[in-house]
């Protein structure tokens, strides 16, 4: 076969086939029956329909240019049932990879979309819990104020400040802006300064922490609700003096915080009374963390502990 006839004939048969290709790969972009039996018989019959069209309109264009090389033409009539195949097996090919990439592409922004939903519904979660924390503590600041304005109004007075700057700083507080342990307690000392106008001398807390865990990481506003719990059963329930026990380390990946308060075994049950607060920073901690063992209690001796696990992780983010 002369040299000009063989790129010619090449030429043709690639040209048309990459259309072919084009074709089917633009086709199964729009169209893709929704069950796998279906995806493979459409593309199997549109890629032969396909090989067909591409034989016919190859044959048509090279006898249209050769027509008097009748050994040429010969040849290729007798080609036609490998063109045929080879084409089906090409354009097939390209059909079945197109349609796979293309589902890994819908599968991709589906689960992009319901990692979003996730996240919105996750969001919106944990904005509620920590909305309904507000109320509860504001209805026990409010009271506190309201019995506090007659005997000690001056109290009651250095009370509204705090109880101003707490809640003003809580308006600053989002889940997605992570704080250090130092920003946490000093938040921490507004509501124990609000409570210690409550309960005057009965109310002390002593702070250990290790210098190695002030500038790690955590979530805003996550002690304030254990404290609130402690000073529940340990003062609520008892008419002498209690001392609230925070104390922080560091464990491999994990800062651990615990908050130790005394109770009288025989007037509560602090295991079963841990409350909207305690539940409320373990549903947190799961929405941030998908983990459920990061927050414990136990109790032993007359000491109700309750010990918090925050993940050190690399993709938080701080407010400074």
């Amino acid at each position: 076969m002369p040299l000009m006839l063989s790129l010619t004939d090449s030429s043709v048969h690639v040209i048309l086939l990459g259309a072919a290709g084009v074709i089917i790969s633009h086709n199964v972009a729009y169209y893709r029956p929704s069950a796998d039996a279906m995806k493979f018989g459409y593309v199997g019959l549109l890629s032969f329909a396909l090989a067909i069209l591409w034989v016919c309109l190859s044959r048509w264009i090279l006898v249209t240019t050769y027509p008097e090389n009748s050994e040429y033409l010969n040849w290729l009539n007798n080609a036609i049932p490998i063109h045929a195949f080879v084409g089906w097996m090409t354009i097939s090919g390209t059909g079945f990879r197109s349609q796979m990439w293309y589902d890994a592409v819908d599968q991709q922004k589906d689960q992009k979309r319901k990692e979003d939903t996730q996240k919105i519904v996750k969001d919106a979660e944990l904005f509620k819990l920590r909305q309904q924390l507000q109320p509860h503590f504001l209805f026990n600041s409010l009271n506190s104020i309201n019995a506090l304005i007659m005997l000690r109004p001056k109290e009651a007075r250095e009370m509204v400040l705090k109880l101003s700057d707490f809640l003003r700083g809580s308006l600053k507080q989002e889940d997605d802006h992570w704080i250090t342990l130092e920003e946490e307690l000093k938040y921490l000392q507004l509501y124990l300064d609000i409570e210690k106008v409550r309960f005057g001398h009965r109310l002390s807390t002593n702070v250990v922490r290790e210098e190695s865990t002030q500038k790690l990481l955590m979530p805003p506003m996550l002690l304030q609700p254990v404290v609130e719990n402690a000073i529940k059963f340990g003062l609520y329930d008892t008419t002498g003096e209690i001392v609230i026990s925070i104390r922080s380390w560091l464990e491999g990946q994990l800062l651990y915080i615990s908050i130790e308060n005394p109770f009288d075994s025989e007037s509560s049950l602090p295991n079963k009374g841990t409350g909207f607060g305690l539940s409320s920073i373990q549903r947190r901690l799961y929405l941030l963390f998908a983990r459920q063992d990061l927050l414990e209690t136990k109790s032993a001796n007359g000491i109700f502990t309750t010990i918090i696990k925050v993940p050190q992780t690399n993709d938080k983010s701080s407010n400074n």
